[in-house]
């Protein structure tokens, strides 16, 4: 006996998209302190735009073996704060596996002075950081590092500035 035919496609539910607002809103669920990401901050010169730039790495503690990944990051400017929310990990496309964290690097150009920077992850969980930056005198400096008042926040990424990734041009 044959298979009835269908006269009409079924449908798919098109998937929830994740928005980068609803994460800085979301109230997050009770869990213990855990390190999980670093945000280490640097400069960095372009050779082929001959360009520097002040960059934001965020990259995860723990290091995958058989793929390499990439931190999908949505990036929001606001006055003097920056809110990087992690959306995920990608994968990238790698031919030799190699043993390295997931990684993304957030390169700005028209930063300088004291900068606000705030780390949010899906579950609503933010940490903080202030960063004052000095392209002239060629710095970086963490003023502090924090987590700001919120139902439920916790610790999960730590703040550093990442002096031996330091380039500069002539």
């Amino acid at each position: 006996m044959p298979l009835k035919k269908p006269k009409d496609l079924p449908k798919i539910p098109k998937t929830r998209k994740k928005k980068a607002e609803s994460a800085i809103s979301a109230i997050p669920q009770k869990k213990p302190d855990k390190l999980e990401y670093f945000c280490k901050a640097f400069y960095e010169y372009d050779n082929v735009t001959k360009e520097q730039f002040a960059v934001l790495s965020i990259q995860t503690v723990v290091e995958f073996t058989s793929f390499a990944y990439e931190i999908s990051v949505e990036v929001l400017k606001e006055k003097n704060a920056l809110n990087l929310i992690i959306m995920g990990l990608s994968a990238k496309t790698n031919m030799v596996p190699q043993i390295q964290p997931a990684r993304t690097d957030i390169r700005l150009d028209d930063i300088n002075g004291e900068v606000n920077v705030n780390v949010v992850k899906q579950d609503g969980s933010i940490n903080a950081a202030v960063y004052n930056l000095n392209v002239f005198k060629k710095e970086i400096e963490l003023v502090n590092q924090f987590i700001p008042e919120k139902k439920n926040n916790r610790l999960f990424c730590q703040f550093t500035v990442d002096k031996d990734s330091f380039t500069f041009g002539e």
